[in-house]
C-alpha cells in the first residue's frame, strides 16, 4: 500500500477536477429523488473507468463497481447527490442558478470527492485486493435514498458481499482538513412529531364559552420540555423542539384545533421508543387536564447512526498516517442531526467520518453552518476528503492502515 503522503499528493493533484465538478453542481443543484443532471454529470465524470456502472430503477442514484486485480472483500464508499430547497445568499461565483434551490449540505462536494476518489482508485486497479463499491445517492435530504437503493440491491452489486461501508459528511464546524470520526453512536434518529389540540371554537371576547387550544398547545410545549429534561437520562439524551404552530384565522375568533409540528431526536432505539410513549402520555394527559383532547402523530425517520468500533479504528489510523494527530481527531460528543447512511449500516459494519472544512479566517464556533443559506466550504478540504475515501477503501481491502 503507497504511503500516505503519496496518496494526499496524488488527491491535490486531481484537485482542478474535483473543484471543477464540485462547482457545476453547485450551480445546478437539484432536489429528492429525481436529480438527472447531477447523474449526467457523474456518468460523464466516470465515463471511461473501468467501473461496471448501473442506474437506480426508481431514482436518479449511479453505482459503480470496480473489481481488484488480486482477491480480496469488499468495500462500500458513499456520497449523496441532492440539495435543499432554499436560497442561496452566499455570493460566490458559482452560485447556485436554481432560484430556491442550494447545496448548503455540501452533498456537491461529496460527490465530486467521490469521483475523484474513484479516478484514483481506478488507476490502482491492478493492485488493488478485492472490489469497491461507489455508491451516489440520491434523496438524503429526509426522502430515504439510501433504503430504496438498499432494496434495489446495491450491496450485492459487486457479485459479492459488501464487508464494511464508509461515508464522509463534509462540515464548517470543524478546522479545515480535519478527519473526526467517533465509535457508537455517532447522529440521532429522526422522527417528526405532528400533535392536534381540539378545543371548542367561539368569539375571543367570551372564552369562558368556548376552550381556547392554543394555551393548551402552549401547556403542552412546555410540558413536553420538563419531560425531557426529568425523565429521559442524561446519558442517553433525546431532543424535542416543537418548531411550528398554527391556528386561528383572525384576531376575534378562537379556533377549534391547534395544530404543532416538531422534531424528536434520540441516541438509542430503546430511548427512541420511549420518548414516543412520553410524547403520547404528556400531550393527551396536559390537554385532558383542561378539558381538551389531544392527538399525536409520530412519522417514522431516520434511525441512529452507530459506528462500529472496527471501522472506526481503521478510519481513525488512516486518518493519522494522512493528516498527522492535530487533524485526526475521535470525536466526543454525538451529532443530534440524523443520516440515512444509518440504513446501510444497519445491514454492515463502518463509519461516517466528518470532514472539516471551515474557511480560512472564520471561527468554526461561529462560521455559517451546514444548511445555512451563507454557508462556505473551504474547498482546499476536499483533497483530504478524496485521499481519506481512498485511504480508508485500500486499508479495508489491505487489512492495515497506511503508513505516513
Amino acid at each position: 500500500m503507497e504511503p500516505a503522503r503519496d496518496l494526499l499528493a496524488a488527491a491535490v493533484d486531481l484537485q482542478p477536477e474535483t473543484v471543477a465538478l464540485r462547482r457545476m453542481l453547485h450551480r445546478r443543484p437539484e432536489v429528492g429523488l429525481s436529480l438527472p443532471d447531477t447523474q449526467a454529470a457523474i456518468l460523464t465524470a466516470i465515463d471511461g473507468l473501468p467501473l461496471k456502472v448501473t442506474k437506480g430503477r426508481q431514482t436518479s442514484s449511479v453505482v459503480g463497481v470496480l473489481e481488484g486485480g488480486r482477491p480480496g472483500p469488499t468495500v462500500l464508499l458513499r456520497g449523496d447527490m441532492d440539495a435543499l430547497p432554499m436560497p442561496e445568499d452566499t455570493g460566490l461565483d458559482f452560485a447556485s442558478e436554481v432560484p430556491g434551490v442550494m447545496h448548503a449540505c455540501g452533498h456537491d462536494t461529496h460527490v465530486a470527492m467521490l469521483v475523484s476518489a474513484a479516478r484514483m482508485l481506478c488507476a490502482r486497479q491492478a493492485d488493488l485486493a478485492g472490489r469497491v463499491v461507489f455508491m451516489w445517492q440520491p434523496g438524503e435530504e429526509g426522502h430515504g435514498g439510501a433504503p430504496i437503493m438498499l432494496d434495489e440491491g446495491v450491496l450485492e452489486a459487486a457479485g459479492e458481499p459488501v464487508e464494511s461501508a464508509y461515508a464522509l459528511h463534509i462540515t464548517t464546524q470543524q478546522p479545515s482538513g480535519v478527519v473526526a470520526v467517533r465509535p457508537g453512536p455517532a447522529m440521532a434518529s429522526s422522527d417528526t412529531v405532528h400533535i392536534t389540540v381540539t378545543g371548542r371554537g367561539g368569539h375571543a371576547s367570551n372564552p369562558s364559552a368556548g376552550l381556547d387550544p392554543i394555551p393548551v398547545a402552549a401547556a403542552i410545549v412546555q410540558a413536553i420540555q420538563v419531560m425531557v429534561t426529568r425523565e429521559v437520562s442524561v446519558f442517553d439524551p433525546a431532543v424535542v423542539t416543537i418548531a411550528k404552530i398554527t391556528a386561528g384565522t383572525t384576531d376575534n375568533v378562537i379556533p377549534e384545533r391547534a395544530e404543532m409540528l416538531g422534531t424528536m431526536r434520540t441516541l438509542s432505539e430503546e430511548t427512541r421508543a420511549a420518548v414516543r410513549e412520553k410524547l403520547h402520555r404528556v400531550a393527551t394527559s396536559v390537554a385532558a387536564g383542561y378539558g381538551a383532547s389531544a392527538e399525536v402523530r409520530i412519522q417514522e425517520g431516520y434511525p441512529v447512526t452507530v459506528n462500529a468500533d472496527s471501522a472506526v479504528d481503521l478510519v481513525h489510523s488512516t486518518a493519522l498516517a494522512l493528516v498527522g494527530p492535530d487533524r485526526a481527531q475521535l470525536a466526543k460528543d454525538p451529532i443530534m442531526g440524523a443520516e440515512d447512511f444509518s440504513y446501510v449500516l444497519q445491514r454492515v459494519p463502518g463509519a461516517m467520518t466528518w470532514l472539516g472544512a471551515c474557511p480560512p479566517g472564520q471561527d468554526p464556533q461561529t462560521a455559517p453552518s451546514n444548511h445555512s443559506n451563507r454557508v462556505v466550504f473551504d474547498e482546499d478540504a476536499m483533497a483530504v476528503g478524496v485521499a481519506t475515501h481512498v485511504a480508508t477503501a485500500l486499508a479495508a481491502l489491505d487489512g492495515k492502515p497506511p503508513t505516513a
